[in-house]
């Protein structure tokens, strides 16, 4: 956890959905480009199947054994707890994930230079679409980040969004995702990357909340589906990826689209934000 001159280097996969929607051709070009290139972690953010089914899970779990092995943070998504097996939903909803992917629904993960805290955002009695983030998970993240050397990055991962994507489909956003924003701007958040919204979105919290900290802002990254048909508005029919450089001054996050005539994933965009500010935020395009 220590802080280090090297760069960090992050892959941010989402919303694999194995079952139905599930493009075993894409998902083999995203192996490809996992292994394409060194990465420090693996970020899965959630929605490993369609429909929380045992034979899904066990996929799931069989595809990320055939990722590199780098450190992986896993977090389930709102189809990772059954929908339509409604008694498993209230009693026991994360049953087969826990029992299949992993017991952490909360995970924490800690890699030289970086602290990466998973949140499960799902909310199987209450908010099944939306998702919810509780207090005492603002808490976890108060405890995970406490005490640690200035210059290592604080990246927050959840499955569902806490600002809406730009566009005219106008998701709901999670509820009470203003206090959990500025309870992360408190914390010096760097980074919050997630899914759910199956088409990718990078920009910065103070598009959507001024805060009390006008002087910086918390980078979003949120993915696409990397291997699923859902892929939805300008990313409908399509899957991306993104790839997440962090240096001592900036943070840099490539969004990789795949591209069936030559069934890889290739560079589509490429966003670097100066680290504790926002004025020099920037976009470049191939």
């Amino acid at each position: 956890m220590d802080s280090t001159d090297k760069p960090i280097r992050l892959l941010q996969v989402s919303d694999l959905h194995f079952g139905p929607p599930y493009l075993e051709q894409v998902g083999e070009a995203a192996l490809r480009f996992a292994y394409a290139q060194h990465h420090d972690a693996i970020i899965i953010n959630g929605d490993l199947t369609q429909r929380a089914k045992r034979e899904q899970f066990e996929a799931a779990k069989r595809y990320m054994e055939r990722l590199p092995h780098s450190p992986k943070l896993v977090i389930p998504g709102n189809h990772d707890v059954p929908l339509y097996r409604v008694m498993e939903r209230l009693v026991d909803p994360h049953k087969l994930y826990q029992e299949i992917i992993s017991k952490e629904l909360n995970p924490v993960l800690k890699i030289p230079g970086a602290v990466i805290v998973g949140l499960d955002s799902t909310a199987p009695r209450s908010a099944i679409s939306n998702g919810h983030v509780s207090k005492w998970q603002l808490d976890l993240c108060d405890q995970a980040f406490a005490e640690i050397p200035v210059g290592i990055a604080r990246i927050v991962v959840a499955h569902h969004h806490f600002a809406p994507a730009p566009d005219h489909l106008r998701d709901s956003k999670m509820p009470n995702s203003r206090r959990a924003i500025e309870r992360f701007s408190d914390l010096n958040v760097d980074l919050i990357l997630g899914g759910h919204l199956h088409r990718a979105y990078i920009g910065n919290s103070l598009d959507f909340y001024p805060g009390t900290h006008r002087d910086r802002g918390i980078i979003i990254a949120q993915c696409g589906t990397t291997t699923s048909r859902r892929g939805r508005g300008r990313e409908q029919e399509k899957n991306s990826l993104n790839q997440i450089e962090i240096s001592k001054g900036v943070i840099t996050i490539t969004h990789f689209m795949y591209f069936q005539e030559r069934d890889e994933f290739e560079m589509l965009s490429r966003h670097s934000f100066r680290r504790g500010a926002v004025t020099s935020a920037m976009t470049i395009r191939p």
